[in-house]
């Protein structure tokens, strides 16, 4: 009972964190602001999570899982329809989506506690990619690349995406821009033009 409790606490504040950061940016974030919200004081947050790093990373760790399903098979095994019902369900939680972003883009500095996540997380992710191609078309993609060449594209598309979407969702259709894009993997060509 007093475990499940505690994981529900965790739970709690991991989603609180996500809100805090969506508001202020991970660097606006304080310990005291997400104990707050949770109805904690800053001591008993420290209680789950001993410094604002390793809460970031329970955040982005959990985040991962929820875009997986856990179990920490990651991408390996899913098809590109799955990679595009992730897309869609990315659409429908703009302030995920914007906690992610921008923690990966205050990552880039080289003293930011995300960078070795991120780093770590786009290596296996583009191995992810990767498989996921070949699954779909073998040792070669039908415009010639191998998957581990197309493996950052598509992983930049999808991140891309994201960022567009932020900035404009009423011009961005981030589902349906991706779905353009798997039909120019599959077919292999030059788009044509507009």
């Amino acid at each position: 009972m007093a475990r499940a409790r505690s994981e529900e606490r965790r739970a709690d504040i991991l989603r609180a964190t996500l809100e805090v950061i969506a508001e202020r940016g991970y660097r606006g974030t304080t310990l005291g602001g997400v104990a707050e919200r949770v109805g904690l004081t800053q001591q008993g947050l420290l209680h789950y999570f001993p410094s604002k790093e390793a809460l970031l990373v329970a955040v982005l760790e959990e985040r991962d899982q929820w875009d997986t399903g856990g179990g920490g098979r990651g991408r390996r095994g899913w098809r590109l329809e799955l990679l595009t019902s992730l897309v869609e369900y990315n659409a429908m939680r703009p302030g995920m989506v914007q906690t992610f972003s921008a923690l990966l883009g205050e990552s880039v500095s080289e003293d930011h506690p995300a960078r070795e996540f991120f780093t770590h997380r786009y290596d296996q992710v583009r191995g992810n990619m990767a498989a996921v191609l070949r699954d779909e078309f073998g040792d070669r993609l039908p415009g010639g690349l191998t998957p581990e060449r197309a493996a950052p594209l598509l992983t930049a598309v999808m991140d891309g995406l994201q960022y567009q979407w932020l900035l404009d969702p009423e011009s961005v259709d981030m589902p349906g821009a991706f779905r353009d894009f798997l039909a120019l993997l599959r077919a292999g060509g030059p788009a044509p033009p507009s």
